[in-house]
């Protein structure tokens, strides 16, 4: 298990990399992404999102169907299963879970490459958003016999975020977390108030006392946390598995989109905060995600943005 970091920690340079930056907004980096590229590349990108997410709807309907055949068999409504055929449907259903969630991921891609991601702001209660969104993947981590944990700072009060891209980001992590969790092991969500310096990091030791002395008084965001016992990630990688199509290649674990996480970080950015990863080869990952509260985001309530 990684150790505990206190509420108010910095994040270092080792975990929040150029390219984990807080963005502003991802309006900016959508245009900046495409404006970087050449007229004919940015047509043949908008047209493969495009193509992706027509096939990825395409695919929701026949998956759906073959979902509706795997639970009616398991109800045993067309007769007794042996165990046996039981271990099978129960693997098809795994199956056919995991390629649900490939859909979203490219569904989701797809639309953030070809129109500006908005928000939908409003006054909300993350430890309700994160206890809400643990119990609908509590059965997978059950199934998996991996525990579920969930620890959140009643310090916490409500503030202004988008509370269903906020569960999409969580889920992610989630996924993340379950796929390279051992049987046996534990993965905790933690919730909690954080002193954030609003700025990009610093490695230089002579700015170092500066940074001590600019630190926000009071707490300006809320972190939140998924630790998992997992195999680790590399300190060279850090910054990697953010990005769009990204995989860590992991033996015996099956192989994701790599969007789950180049997602969470547009979501994140977004709402105007940032997401890092803290790891080690064999001592698992903690990955967190910052809020603002108080200014900036929060203060467009009731609205898109």
């Amino acid at each position: 298990m990684v150790s505990h970091a206190q509420g108010g920690d910095r994040i270092g340079g080792r975990f929040l990399r150029d390219d984990t930056r807080i963005s502003g907004n991802e309006d900016g980096f959508h245009n900046r992404f495409l404006g970087e590229l050449p007229v004919a590349t940015q047509d043949d990108l908008q047209r493969w999102c495009k193509n992706l997410s027509t096939a990825a709807h395409d695919l929701k309907t026949p998956l759906a169907v073959l979902g509706g055949y795997i639970d009616l068999l398991l109800g045993e409504k067309l007769g007794k299963l042996n165990r046996r055929q039981r271990e099978m449907l129960h693997e098809m259903k795994r199956n056919e879970a995991r390629l649900q969630r490939f859909i979203k991921d490219f569904i989701t891609f797809s639309a953030a490459q070809t129109t500006p991601l908005q928000l939908t702001l409003s006054i909300g209660d993350i430890a309700d958003c994160i206890k809400d969104i643990t119990e609908v993947w509590r059965g997978r981590f059950q199934e998996r016999e991996v525990a579920l944990l969930v620890a959140t700072d009643a310090a916490v009060r409500p503030f202004a975020f988008d509370y269903y891209k906020v569960q999409h980001i969580t889920s992610n992590l989630l996924d993340n977390a379950l796929k390279f969790s051992p049987r046996g092991s534990t993965v905790l969500v933690r919730t909690g108030l954080h002193c954030w310096e609003r700025r990009s990091c610093v490695s230089s030791q002579s700015r170092s006392g500066e940074r001590r002395q600019n630190r926000p008084a009071n707490p300006n965001s809320v972190r939140v946390t998924v630790i998992d016992n997992g195999p680790g990630i590399a300190p060279e990688f850090h910054s990697d598995i953010f990005r769009d199509f990204f995989r860590l290649a992991v033996e015996d674990e099956p192989h994701g989109t790599g969007l789950g996480l180049a997602i969470a970080r547009r979501l994140v950015h977004l709402h105007g905060g940032v997401i890092w990863v803290e790891s080690e080869p064999g001592a698992g990952s903690r990955f967190s995600f910052l809020l603002p509260i108080g200014s900036g985001v929060g203060a467009e309530v009731g609205g898109t943005r």
